[in-house]
């Protein structure tokens, strides 16, 4: 199937073209049709599936023509878990916004930064991306206003649910009429993920797209067991050793990853953290520096990482394995990316062998287990 077969306008399949983007994904072959007819849409596909594109160019398309509304009343919203993605998805609005013949304003808000820059943004908006907690302040204010909004969309739904957004959303929702569109977009279905969409969603479009378990095979996978106080050593070993010039590597806490980080810049390699802790401006620069190639190692978080979008992405480091099986496929899923081959390596003690068998069994894959403390036979 072709961008072309999806009804997109011809402005808009040129600018696909000139971004590199050759033929629709899964999610986006069913997603684009059924939202440009304005249907209710449940679309659930793994992180790097193609979901943002998948409701953008429609949405864009869909404002054409339906811009004018009253100040500081936004025609749609984009309900996003961390700010790292809201300026991810703002990022390909104005790609894509481009190549329309009347402006569109979006604007990204967020908490962790100064609220009153974002409240002389709301003059003029169209398409409003947000993250639940700034959205409510910005409502207290009357700085923006919902009662216009023609679509709904709440991407990686099943994070924010995780984070405890729900009544921040039951609140929003409050504030939105009653007809609408709505797009609600996720990795995985939950059980609070099903009662949010039953509140939400009427007669939608479903689209579950299965794990391809295909797409493992572009990543070469490899664990190594060691003591606990052997990781640090054996990371920085195998950076160096395999010249990793841009690897991610995720840890489970921010304690962690300033750890990992610390070590690292001691010992001359060039690493930076990405986490709730640190303010906007550095998870900003050093998500651009890394995005870019002029940072060799980024230490994240999981839910940082939701922002962390890189097609030719050559490795990922597990240092800690996180709770779920699938948020590990979710980890390794951010190289073997685009139809290129990469490495993703896990770094584990005894303890968190049984939990890697369960994530294996979930993967239907064995991961070649390397003991670095046994020596290998020769022959």
């Amino acid at each position: 199937m072709s961008f072309e077969s999806l009804g997109l306008s011809p402005a808009l399949l040129k600018l696909l073209a000139h971004q590199q983007y050759t033929h629709p994904t899964k999610i986006q072959e069913t997603a684009i049709p059924a939202i440009l007819n304005k249907e209710d849409v449940l679309g659930i596909a793994k992180t790097g599936s193609g979901k943002t594109i998948s409701y953008v160019l429609p949405l864009l398309m869909n404002l054409e023509g339906n811009l004018d509304v009253k100040n500081r009343h936004a025609n749609m919203l984009i309900l996003v878990p961390t700010r790292e993605l809201a300026e991810q998805v703002n990022t390909v609005f104005k790609i894509f916004s481009s190549a329309l013949a009347h402006p569109v304003k979006t604007v990204a808000v967020y908490g962790g930064v100064s609220i009153n820059p974002q409240m002389k943004g709301m003059q003029g908006v169209n398409v409003l991306i947000a993250t639940p907690g700034r959205l409510l302040e910005l409502l207290d204010n009357n700085a923006v206003h919902l009662s216009s909004i023609t679509t709904l969309v709440l991407d990686e739904a099943d994070k924010m649910l995780n984070l405890g957004f729900k009544d921040q959303m039951n609140k929003i929702l409050n504030y939105l009429p009653a007809k609408r569109q709505n797009i609600l977009l996720s990795a995985t279905l939950s059980s609070d993920l099903q009662s949010i969409q039953q509140i939400v969603l009427s007669n939608p479009t479903v689209i579950k797209i299965e794990e391809d378990k295909d797409s493992l095979e572009l990543i070469k996978q490899t664990a190594y067991l060691m003591p606990s106080e052997k990781k640090g050593p054996y990371l920085r070993q195998l950076i160096q050793q395999k010249e990793m010039n841009q690897v991610l590597v995720f840890a489970s806490s921010v304690y962690q990853v300033d750890a990992i980080v610390n070590k690292l810049k001691k010992n001359g390699i060039d690493a930076k953290a990405i986490h709730s802790k640190k303010s906007q401006g550095a998870r900003t620069e050093s998500l651009a520096q890394f995005k870019s190639g002029n940072l060799r190692v980024l230490v994240a978080t999981d839910l940082m990482a939701r922002g962390i979008d890189i097609n030719f992405l050559p490795f990922v480091i597990n240092y800690e394995l996180p709770r779920s099986p699938k948020d590990y496929i979710h980890r390794i899923g951010r190289t073997g990316r685009a139809e290129q081959h990469g490495e993703a390596i896990a770094l584990l003690t005894q303890h968190e062998l049984q939990h890697f068998e369960v994530i294996q069994k979930k993967m239907g894959k064995r991961v070649e287990l390397i003991d670095i403390e046994r020596p290998i036979k020769s022959n």
